[in-house]
């Protein structure tokens, strides 16, 4: 199990009993794709300013901002399929090791990438 189905699962099963529990798998999908979609964010941006400083032309702003938004098109649409059905039910069955982070502490990984993300695009 990775990283990534442990935080689903905890936004899952913390959203699953409190007041949104029918749409606690639209919630969890929509917040892992938010995690890698800011760690895509991170790492893009950090290659993209080291890339610069090497004076090595990749590719233009405007096609990396585009092709940011079809990887997280992407990113969703994988979690979508990992996490709806019956392949979430096998794995959540099989998860032997529960791990409980707090909401705040999930919700905290995001924010973080994020802000990570700014800093890189204004220090370079």
């Amino acid at each position: 199990m990775t990283i990534f189905d442990q935080l689903f699962f905890n936004s899952f099963n913390h959203y699953k009993k409190g007041n949104y529990k029918k749409k606690a798998t639209t919630i969890a999908i929509y917040y892992i794709t938010l995690v890698q979609t800011s760690l895509l964010l991170v790492l893009g941006v950090f290659f993209a300013e080291f890339f610069h400083k090497m004076n090595v032309a990749t590719m233009t702003a405007t096609k990396a901002w585009i092709l940011f938004v079809f990887a997280s098109l992407l990113l969703y649409f994988t979690n979508w399929i990992q996490y709806s059905g019956k392949k979430r039910k096998i794995m959540n069955a099989n998860q032997k090791k529960k791990t409980n982070y707090g909401i705040i502490t999930l919700w905290s990984i995001p924010i973080v990438a994020l802000f990570l993300a700014l800093i890189f695009m204004r220090v370079f």
